[in-house]
Parts: structure tokens; C-alpha cells; sequence
């Protein structure tokens, strides 16, 4: 132990003979640890928020649209036909036991009008079930019902971007709004969810019965569905229902084991899993940008290590002879590129936490600065200082006592 911390106090007297030589050669090591950090944080901070807005889309969630048909070699998308009926949502709640909620799908543009104060937003149909699977929750009064599905009720909820655009601080429930110069009744507000993946105001919305939409808003009067939302009863039951759902329709439309879907299922695992890879391989490309200068820091480390090893030869050589022994030596200057590069490490991290929560804070980026990548940082900070500082250590060692003594 003696011995360590005597070879650990010869190294860092070394070092601060030499204090410019020594930030100089960590600089390399501190920028490439800093930017790691930093980019890492950007990117995990950009996981996060994809995570968080892909919760905010609701529980357990898949989508169903009609359309995906192949007809005479020509494949038409999701929604390029209408293929599912209120049939195929009831027949979906009775018989898919891995389904927990169903809702109709149906949004429209319209002008919705207060006063004399009027805004473009998003009409949205929907059952009641809808809000439980978007997790909706309301900040002023409640929900509709079943019966104003049923009747087709001219009632509505809005979101708080609606609430602020048209109604300026006033209470707006039970107030009369017109929507495409129909009355509709408020029944409630929304609370707030802030943007989607796409960059969407998810507040900026209207909520009506989605019967109300298709015949007061759309005048279809035969009600058709442009597609399901649906819950799953648990996340791990998510491919099972969308499974379920597939048999279930395919069966209902009668298609045969060759013919195509006429229908498209997406889950909200389909969804993450696309944002996450993304996602990750931006983290993997800015890091491995960032780590370059590890990289360059490393090859500094070695130069000036060897440049050391040079300027002291005549001191390794008096070492040798009142006794250290060739494992001493070696042990000395590698320490010496150790702590090099982990003092240079333990500077980058706190350059790169500030550096991130900078960018943050002026760019408005997430960003999070997870307390493993900091141990990484550290740890491959370390790793440089051994890779790079053996070579020179080791030159060191095997120099012959006697040349040492002679060399100037």
C-alpha cells in the first residue's frame, strides 16, 4: 500500500511541474467526455419525451382503419375505403376478451364560433370509451353518455387551446358555441396534454358524440366508422387483442386465406418501437461523433506520455539503479496517464451536465443526463488513460538502467 501511494505521489508531482502541459493534454479528453455527455443527454432527453407522448396517445392502445386492400395488383392504404361498420365495434367489445375499450374514430375540420370570437380547431367523434383510452380527464364539468350517442346530442367538450381562444377566462360550461352554424351545448373541458410526436396541439380539439359529427356535421345519415381506437385490457395483452381483432374481422368480412386485409391494425408498441429506433440510433451517432474526441484525447495522452518518457530518461535510469524495480517504473507512468485522463474525465462530466442543461434551458431541447452515463463517461475516461498510456509506461520500463544513466 506504501508503495502505491509513493508511485501515486511521484505522478502527480510530475504532473504539476509541468500544470499547461498537463490541462493541454487533458483538453482532449475533457472535450470528447463533455460531448459525450451532452449528446447522450440530448438524445436521452429526446426518449423521454417520445416515451411521455406516446403515453399521452392513451392505455393499451391500437389503432384500426379500414382500407390495406389488394385489388388487380393495386394495393390501396389505411383509409382509402370503408370497410368497418358499428357492427364490427360491437362484435369487437362481445368477442375479443383481451379488449378492454372501443370507441369510433372520426375526426373532421370545422370553425367553431363563441360571440363574436371564432377558431379553426379539430372536430373529434367519439363514444364515451374514448376518453378512458386517450386517458382524457376532465378540468370542468363531465363527460357525455351513451344516451347522447344514442340521440346524437348536440354537446361537446373542448380542449384548453378552444378555451382560450374563444372564451378568454370566461366559464364556457353550459354555454352555446356553434360549430359549422350548429348550436352545440358545453359539457366540459378538458384538461391539458400538450403536444404529440408530430408536434400536434393535442388541446386544440373539440370532443362531440360521433354520431352527432357524421349526422349534424357530416349529414351522412347511415352511420359508417372511418375506424376504431381500442384499449387492451393490460400492455401485455395488446398483441393478443390485435390477434384477436384480426380473426375476428377477417371472419366478419368474409375474406378468404389468400385475399389481403381490408383493414390496418396498429398498436402503440408498433408506434414506440419506431420512435424509440430512431431515437437511438440519433444517440448512437451523436455519441460515436462525441467520441472521436475520446479518441483524439487518448492519442494526445500517448504523445505526451512518450515525450515524458523521453525528457526523464536519465531519472528512470536513477530509479533503477538504487533499486526500483522495471514493474515500478511502469506503474508510474501509467498512473500518471491515469490520472491525466480521469481528472480530464471528471471535468468533462460536470462540462457536459452544465453543457446540457445549457442547451436546454436556451434552445428548449429535453435533455437528461442519466447517472449511468455519467459512470460510463468516467470509466471509459479511465480506460483511455490505460489503453493509450501503456505503451509509453511500458517503453519506460524496458529502458537498460545503464543507458538511461549515460543518456542527455
Amino acid at each position: 500500500m506504501m508503495r502505491f501511494l509513493e508511485i501515486l505521489q511521484i505522478a502527480f508531482d510530475a504532473l504539476i511541474r509541468n500544470k499547461m502541459r498537463s490541462f493541454l493534454t487533458m483538453l482532449g479528453i475533457i472535450i470528447g467526455v463533455g460531448a459525450v455527455i451532452a449528446m447522450v443527454a440530448i438524445g436521452q432527453g429526446a426518449q423521454s419525451s417520445i416515451d411521455a407522448q406516446i403515453s399521452s396517445l392513451g392505455t393499451n392502445v391500437l389503432l384500426i382503419f379500414p382500407g390495406t386492400t389488394s385489388r388487380g395488383g393495386v394495393v390501396a392504404g389505411a383509409g382509402t375505403s370503408v370497410t368497418l361498420t358499428e357492427a364490427d365495434g360491437e362484435a369487437i367489445k362481445e368477442q375479443c376478451s383481451a379488449v378492454n375499450y372501443l370507441s369510433p374514430l372520426i375526426r373532421n375540420g370545422a370553425q367553431v364560433v363563441y360571440g363574436n370570437l371564432n377558431w379553426g380547431t379539430i372536430v373529434q367523434g367519439g363514444a364515451p370509451d374514448f376518453f378512458a383510452i386517450r386517458d382524457y380527464r376532465t378540468e370542468t364539468g363531465e363527460f357525455f353518455t351513451e344516451q347522447d350517442v344514442r340521440a346524437a346530442t348536440k354537446v361537446c367538450l373542448l380542449g384548453q387551446t378552444v378555451v382560450q381562444q374563444i372564451f378568454e377566462g370566461s366559464d364556457p360550461i353550459g354555454q352555446t358555441v356553434r360549430i359549422r352554424n350548429i348550436p352545440f351545448r358545453v359539457v366540459g373541458t378538458l384538461k391539458p396534454k400538450g403536444q404529440n410526436m408530430m408536434g400536434q396541439d393535442q388541446d386544440d380539439i373539440i370532443i362531440v358524440p360521433y354520431t352527432t359529427l357524421q349526422k349534424r356535421l357530416m349529414g351522412e345519415r347511415n352511420v359508417r366508422n372511418w375506424g376504431f381506437i381500442v384499449s387492451a385490457v393490460s400492455k401485455a395483452q395488446i398483441i393478443e387483442a390485435q390477434q384477436q381483432i384480426t380473426e375476428l374481422l377477417r371472419t366478419r368480412h368474409k375474406l378468404g386465406p389468400m385475399e389481403d386485409n381490408d383493414f390496418t391494425i396498429r398498436t402503440q408498441t408498433e408506434i414506440a418501437e419506431a420512435s424509440s429506433a430512431t431515437s437511438k440510433i440519433m444517440t448512437m451517432l451523436l455519441a460515436s461523433i462525441a467520441g472521436v474526441s475520446l479518441i483524439v484525447g487518448g492519442i494526445g495522452i500517448m504523445n505526451i506520455m512518450l515525450v515524458s518518457v523521453t525528457e526523464r530518461t536519465r531519472e528512470i535510469g536513477i530509479r533503477m539503479s538504487i533499486g526500483a524495480k522495471r514493474r515500478d517504473i511502469l506503474s508510474q507512468f501509467l498512473i500518471e496517464a491515469i490520472v491525466l485522463s480521469l481528472a480530464g474525465g471528471l471535468i468533462g462530466v460536470g462540462i457536459g451536465v452544465g453543457g446540457s442543461n445549457l442547451i436546454s434551458s436556451m434552445a428548449g431541447w429535453p435533455t437528461f443526463v442519466s447517472p449511468t452515463s455519467i459512470v460510463l463517461a468516467v470509466f471509459f475516461s479511465m480506460a483511455v488513460g490505460v489503453f493509450f498510456g501503456f505503451y509509453p509506461a511500458r517503453k519506460a520500463s524496458k529502458l537498460n538502467p545503464i543507458e538511461a544513466l549515460r543518456y542527455e
